[in-house]
């Protein structure tokens, strides 16, 4: 997540907000600012996505004491780094608004994609018990 922010969202961003500055000022406008702000939007999306699932089992820490790994750790984090690695190519490399980027168009497809996230990990977590 930090690692959007500062590489892929900040950038792109600059951009944005370089482009409103230019045309405000009369220049013309930037033909590479909305590429920018698409590929931004993606990577902020994909925070969100990753931030439901961190958020719930920082929650579930104290409350769901059986949400160990037990003793297939190497595993669980192989599957669980695959996914993450998974999910933020889709932001790197995806296509806004297409493909496996299509439910980060919309705020309610983020938060579903986040929940199922979620979930995904929940379940991942009962069968490597």
């Amino acid at each position: 997540m930090w690692a959007n922010v500062w590489f892929v969202i900040w950038p792109r961003n600059k951009i944005v907000i370089q482009n409103a500055l230019d045309t405000a000022a009369g220049k013309p406008a930037n033909p590479a600012a909305a590429a920018a702000g698409a590929r931004g939007g993606l990577a902020s999306r994909t925070n969100v996505v990753f931030s439901i699932p961190m958020l719930f089992f920082m929650g579930a820490a104290n409350h769901f004491a059986s949400l160990t790994v037990g003793k297939s750790g190497l595993l669980f984090w192989v599957v669980a780094l695959a996914i993450m690695v998974l999910v933020e190519i889709n932001a790197l490399v995806g296509t806004p608004g297409k493909g496996a980027a299509k439910p980060l168009a919309t705020v309610k497809g983020t938060l579903w994609f986040g929940v199922i996230l979620t979930l995904v990990y929940y379940l991942w977590f009962e069968i490597m018990k």
